[in-house]
């Protein structure tokens, strides 16, 4: 029985690496339809500012690209690029003007990069990567139908970029007999009364008509939430957008 058991522990070893990858690149573009929910709001002594999101559909795109090289020491790399959109109304006091049913716009530019290391690289069909994402947020702010704080216009509009550091892990799952796999990675951080996370899960097809370019389908859903609470300051942001997505794929 020993013999026997050494023998499928070995065959398994065996299959293992002989289906690792060395090297891969791989790149994926598409479509992300998701509903943003939540609220903006700005408290300061008696005053208070709400914006509350409309809950409209957006569809947005999306790209990524993963490459995967045989240094151990190096991490490997995966950087992905979103763009989101939020609308919504503005009552009350805000910093800088005073809205009564303004109407608002918030577009974030997303880039993140994500160094990582390879844990299992198909090992019984299973990878497992674990790394750090430096999220690079770039947020544009539009109000149209407000008063201004000491000025005649009516519209206000502020841009500011942050780079969020999150912990990040990614796990998939190649059906055996198959060309299917089944993916899912989180990003995620909370610090005091703050949380942000990004979260997705996927299914995807790969078609083998090459060994050198394999094209696939790629279908998931993704929840980002963004939660910032801080009480040294005066803004509270509290938004999620959640929604199916879908794209092409190359692997190479």
């Amino acid at each position: 029985m020993k013999k026997v058991l050494s023998s499928l522990a070995c065959g398994l070893i065996l299959a293992s690496t002989a289906s690792a990858d060395i090297a891969r690149v791989e790149m994926g573009a598409g479509a992300w339809m998701q509903t943003p929910s939540g609220a903006i709001t700005y408290t300061e002594g008696v005053g208070t500012g709400s914006d509350v999101s409309d809950e409209k559909e957006e569809t947005n795109p999306y790209i990524w690209l993963l490459i995967k090289h045989p240094i151990p020491v190096v991490p490997n790399l995966r950087v992905e690029y979103v763009t989101l959109a939020n609308t919504g109304t503005a009552n009350g006091q805000f910093k800088d003007f005073k809205a009564s049913g303004g109407k608002t716009s918030l577009d974030m530019t997303q880039y993140d990069i994500i160094p990582y290391y390879n844990i299992l690289d198909n090992t019984a069909w299973i990878t497992l990567d674990l790394g750090v994402d430096l999220k690079i947020v770039e947020l544009d702010y539009k109000a149209d139908g407000v008063t201004m704080v000491g000025s005649l216009d009516t519209s206000y509009s502020d841009t500011t970029s942050v780079v969020i550091p999150l912990a990040y892990a990614r796990a998939r799952v190649e059906i055996p007999a198959t060309n299917i796999g089944l993916e899912s990675d989180v990003k995620y951080i909370s610090n005091g009364s703050s949380t942000v996370y990004d979260v997705r899960a996927k299914v995807d097809y790969t078609f083998d008509f090459t060994p050198l370019v394999q094209p696939a389908l790629e279908m998931g859903y993704r929840v980002q939430k963004i939660d910032i609470d801080e009480q040294d300051v005066n803004g509270k942001m509290d938004l999620e957008f959640a929604g199916f997505y879908a794209g092409l794929m190359l692997r190479f």
